[in-house]
């Protein structure tokens, strides 16, 4: 499993994130409730898509499971007959069981970082957002 391509993606978000940072660091209150309100359709797309994803994710390996699960049930008498060969393929098959888990996890834990870096571009432009008003309005005061 090559999570390479995948991290590259986040640590392109993370870029894009500092550079809408720092950019809305000089914007007004205006132009920062544009880019607050793209960031927000951008997160809701991002959100959406990983939780399809998890639900397909979620669906193979359910199917993979229910799929092992019919194969043992299919194959009980030859592996009575052939106890090392079930030994075998049981510890087999619990491996890649393991393995498929696992492989779930990772891309929920991804799926969750990307959602992470999606939400902290929201609160970071927020924040700013919120300075730069505050800012409008105490120098509307002067």
């Amino acid at each position: 499993m090559d999570f390479s391509a995948q991290l590259d993606d986040l640590e392109q978000r993370v870029q894009h994130v500092k550079a809408a940072a720092t950019a809305a660091a000089t914007e007004n209150h205006a132009q920062i409730q544009k880019r607050l309100d793209e960031a927000r359709a951008e997160t809701d797309r991002a959100f959406d898509a990983a939780n399809q994803q998890a639900n397909a994710t979620a669906r193979q390996v359910d199917s993979a499971w229910e799929q092992m699960r019919a194969d043992a049930k299919a194959r009980g008498a030859e592996l009575k007959a052939k106890a090392k060969r079930r030994s075998d393929q049981f510890d087999a098959d619990v491996a890649a069981s393991d393995a498929d888990w696992a492989e779930a996890d990772a891309y929920a834990a991804l799926d969750y970082a990307d959602w992470a870096v999606g939400n902290a571009r929201l609160a970071i432009l927020d924040a700013i957002d919120a300075r730069a008003y505050a800012d409008e309005r105490a120098s509307a005061l002067v």
